[in-house]
């Protein structure tokens, strides 16, 4: 077991990080758009892990957003984010997508390793 937090199990669906960044002139597209894109996000919150803005120096102001999906492929997961408001208005300038393993948070509840020693064996086995 991890020393200092539980362990949880870990998810069983691949998961993939989708980190977008807003064009020029965002700001009356993300606005005109948000009903929508808060919708089709409460529509398909079983395959949402943690979404949310990504804010410009701390402060109020957005500069992108970041989702982490389930989806069985990359293909899936960006069909997912594809039926977004948000992607199809253009809105972003960019769209970048990587495969990621969710590891450990106080949202999860806790760490998915049992142990270095297992973490080591893992890393070992994949490379």
């Amino acid at each position: 077991m991890a020393e200092h937090a539980p362990t949880v199990e870990r998810y069983t669906q691949r998961q993939f990080l989708v980190v977008t960044r807003d064009g020029p002139d965002s700001a009356p597209l993300r606005d005109q758009h948000l009903e929508g894109h808060l919708e089709h996000i409460e529509k398909h919150l079983a395959r949402y892990v943690v979404c949310g803005p990504i804010l410009k120096d701390g402060g109020p102001e957005l500069q992108g957003s970041f989702f982490v999906v389930f989806g069985d492929d990359e293909q899936d997961a960006r069909a997912l984010l594809d039926g977004d408001p948000y992607l199809q208005c253009g809105m972003y300038a960019s769209v970048e997508v990587n495969e990621v393993t969710t590891a450990g948070g106080s949202a999860m509840g806790g760490v998915i390793w049992e142990s270095v020693a297992a973490v080591r064996a893992r890393q070992n086995a994949s490379g």
